[in-house]
C-alpha cells in the first residue's frame, strides 16, 4: 500500500513589502535590497559636488503689508531669486506655526497606518485625485527609489483621504492657506516680469487653479550612499511650496553644482516648476532638484504645488516673445502635461522636450 500523502506544510513565501515603510518596519534591514540600490559604490562618476550656500530669503510681509517701496524691493528681489536659482525661502508668511505643525502630525498619523489601510488609495491611474504609492511610477522604473507618497488634489474641487480623521480638516485649512500665498508670490513675481496680474490670471486660468499636495516619506535608510529618495527632477507646476519637517535632505542645483537646503525656522522653501519656465519664455527656469536619504531620522515633506488650471493650454506670455527672444516652447494642455510627466520616469527636465521649440 503506497504510504499516505501528506499535506504540504511548506510556508508559504509572503509578498515582498509594498512600500519602503512597511520594509523598513518589517525586518531589522541591515542592508539596501538590490532593487533600490541605484548607485554603484564601487565607481564615483555620479558624484557631484555639493556646497553650502545661502539660498535667498522672500520676507513675504513686506510684499503684502510693507511701503510700496518695500514691496517694489521684494518684487525685485523675488525676480532676481527666480532668475538665478529658482527657488528661496519665505518667511514671515503668516501661516499659523500650529497649521504647519498640524499637517505633518497628520500625514505622519497616514503613512503609520497599516498598508491595508492606505491601500484603498493605491492609484490606478496617474491622474487618480488621490494617490498612494511608494518610488514614482513603478511601472517605467528599473530602480525603485527611497520613498513613499501620498497625492491628493485639492483645487479646484478638494479630495481627502477618509482616514486618520483629523486629516481631512487640516489639510483643507493648509491647502487653502499655501494656496493664498501662492497667488500673492505669483503677483509678485508677474510684476518682476513687467506683465499684468489680471492678463495672466485670465490666460493660466488661475481662479481654478490646480493644486496638489504630495506628500512625501523617506524612512531611514541603512546605506544612504547606495540609495536616493528621489533623483534629479524639476516640478510641473509654476510654484512648489514645500515644507519639511526638519530633517535635511533637500538639495537644489545651481551654476552645475548640488546645494543643501537648510530650512529657517518657521519657513517654506518655493521653487519654480517648468511652467513658469514656459510661461516666462525660459526667462525663469525650473529647479532641478532631488531628495536624499540618511541612516537615523525620517524625513517628511509635503509640497503644495499652484499650477494652472487642468484645462488651459499654456504657452510663453505674449509680451515676453519678441524677435529678440523667440518663441521657446509650443502651447500644450497643462492637463496633459501633467499626465505625460506622471507616467514616465522621473529624469532631470525631460519632460519639458514635448513642448520644446529648438529655434535657431
Amino acid at each position: 500500500m503506497a504510504p499516505p500523502t501528506l499535506p504540504n506544510t511548506a510556508p508559504i513565501p509572503s509578498p515582498p513589502p509594498s512600500s519602503v515603510k512597511e520594509l523598513t518596519n518589517s525586518t531589522s534591514l541591515g542592508s539596501v535590497p538590490p532593487q533600490y540600490a541605484i548607485r554603484n559604490p564601487e565607481t564615483t562618476m555620479d558624484i557631484e559636488p555639493i556646497i553650502e550656500e545661502e539660498i535667498p530669503t522672500v520676507d513675504f510681509s513686506l510684499l503684502t503689508e510693507g511701503t510700496p517701496e518695500q514691496r517694489s524691493q521684494v518684487v525685485r528681489h523675488l525676480g532676481k531669486a527666480c532668475e538665478e536659482w529658482g527657488c528661496f525661502m519665505v518667511v514671515n508668511h503668516g501661516i499659523p506655526e500650529r497649521l504647519m505643525e498640524a499637517m505633518l502630525i497628520s500625514l505622519k498619523e497616514f503613512f503609520d497606518q497599516t498598508e491595508e489601510e492606505k491601500g484603498e488609495y493605491t492609484g490606478k491611474h496617474v491622474m487618480d485625485p488621490i494617490r498612494c504609492g511608494t518610488s514614482f511610477n513603478l511601472t517605467v522604473e528599473d530602480v525603485r527609489y527611497w520613498r513613499d507618497y501620498l497625492k491628493v488634489f485639492v483645487h479646484p474641487i478638494f479630495y481627502s483621504p477618509a482616514k486618520p480623521p483629523r486629516f481631512r480638516e487640516t489639510s483643507k485649512e493648509y491647502a487653502e492657506s499655501t494656496r493664498a500665498m501662492g497667488m500673492e508670490l505669483l503677483r509678485g513675481i508677474w510684476e518682476s516680469l513687467g506683465l499684468e496680474e489680471d492678463d495672466m490670471t485670465k490666460a493660466l486660468d488661475l481662479h481654478s487653479c490646480f493644486q496638489i499636495l504630495v506628500c512625501n516619506i523617506y524612512p531611514p535608510c541603512p546605506q544612504p550612499e547606495l540609495a536616493i529618495g528621489l533623483p534629479a527632477h524639476s516640478d510641473h507646476g509654476l510654484l512648489t511650496i514645500l515644507l519639511q519637517n526638519g530633517v535635511s535632505g533637500l538639495q537644489v542645483k545651481r551654476r552645475g553644482s548640488w546645494v543643501r537646503v537648510e530650512p529657517l525656522p518657521n519657513s517654506f522653501l518655493v521653487n519654480t516648476g517648468d511652467h513658469m519656465e514656459i510661461v516666462s519664455n525660459g526667462r525663469y527656469k525650473s529647479v532641478l532638484h532631488r531628495a536624499e536619504v540618511n541612516s537615523q531620522s525620517t524625513r517628511l515633506s509635503i509640497a503644495s504645488v499652484v499650477a494652472p488650471s487642468l484645462d488651459t493650454i499654456v504657452e510663453p506670455a505674449s509680451q515676453l516673445v519678441s524677435d529678440e527672444h523667440p518663441m521657446m516652447f509650443r502651447g500644450m494642455r497643462y492637463g496633459e502635461y501633467v499626465e505625460h510627466q506622471q507616467a514616465n520616469r522621473l529624469k532631470t527636465k525631460s519632460a519639458m522636450d514635448p513642448v520644446r521649440l529648438h529655434a535657431k
